[in-house]
């Protein structure tokens, strides 16, 4: 099989392991910057080129690893390659719904998938209004298209809330505020589902005085054993946006696990390390039991 691997750079961890993972079971595998490529329209058939080189019937597979700054980009290319009929891991509709949180979260409230109580509004002239419907402070602020924890800010006290909210409504930044639940105390669970399976699930707990999690933020990881519900809340949400892979990040409270999140593009490094499961080789037997074209065989 012939896959082409949509990340920036193959010095990424987790790029380098889905590489090293497909030629150990015989592949043909190629990084390729998506930010370096290009469609072209208009003519018998839309090409995909590669700077100047045509890639357009390279690949019988893709496996997008599309970056948060470049999510437009990088979905357009995603859906050309479909569009041309090539297998990808990750659909284009649902990277970009997975990147939009609040639409991540309006899905996963209509299928009735538990979430914290979550609040978003453009409005700048009623903002203590929309933290007292959230029960008042602490609150979670986050932008809505961050990651790695960046954008997430606990605001403990009113004030601290009104500063920070009135500052993104004046920069024009979409956010969405959360309930903070305290219970969870700086831990999450992080959840790989490949397919129609969870293949690793760990528990990240945030540093000293960090309540964020993220192991980009300095948390440490631990293998952790999922509970049914928990298990259900995954591979639902991974079946409502509609990706092949995805990270799924819970959070365990009084009411039970909520979802908080679900990343199209999950990094590997921490959790094949926590669990000692073989991600990316999971990743790539995926593309073998879904892309059609059978050449390789």
């Amino acid at each position: 099989m012939d896959i082409g691997l949509l990340s920036v750079s193959n010095s990424v961890y987790s790029t380098q392991r889905i590489a090293e993972e497909a030629k150990n079971l015989g592949h043909y595998i190629e990084q390729i910057d998506h930010t370096q490529c290009s469609v072209k329209l208009g003519g018998p058939k839309p090409e995909i080129y590669l700077r100047e080189e045509n890639i357009t019937n390279e690949f019988d597979a893709i496996i997008p690893r599309i970056g948060a700054k470049v999510t437009r980009h990088g979905v357009a290319i995603v859906k050309q390659f479909e569009i041309n009929g090539v297998f990808s891991a990750a659909r284009s509709l649902s990277i970009a719904r997975a990147r939009n949180k609040v639409r991540t979260l309006q899905i996963m409230s209509q299928k009735g998938i538990p979430v914290p109580e979550t609040l978003f509004s453009i409005n700048p002239h009623n903002i203590e209004e929309q933290i007292e419907i959230l029960g008042g402070t602490p609150v979670i602020i986050k932008i809505q298209e961050g990651t790695h924890g960046l954008g997430v800010i606990l605001a403990e006290s009113k004030k601290s809330a009104k500063s920070i909210i009135d500052t993104f409504y004046k920069m024009d930044t979409s956010i969405l505020l959360q309930k903070y639940i305290e219970e969870s105390n700086g831990e999450d669970i992080r959840i790989l589902v490949v397919g129609d399976k969870i293949v690793a699930s760990m528990k990240r707990t945030s540093a000293l005085e960090e309540f964020r999690s993220n192991v980009h933020r300095g948390g440490t990881t631990e293998k952790v054993k999922l509970s049914k519900k928990e298990k259900e809340i995954a591979l639902g949400a991974a079946k409502h946006i509609g990706l092949g892979v995805a990270g799924i990040d819970l959070i365990r409270s009084k009411k039970g696990p909520l979802l908080i999140e679900v990343n199209a593009s999950p990094g590997l490094r921490g959790i094949e390390a926590a669990t000692g499961v073989n991600v990316a080789k999971e990743i790539i037997l995926y593309l073998e039991r879904n892309c059609s074209k059978r050449r390789w065989k």
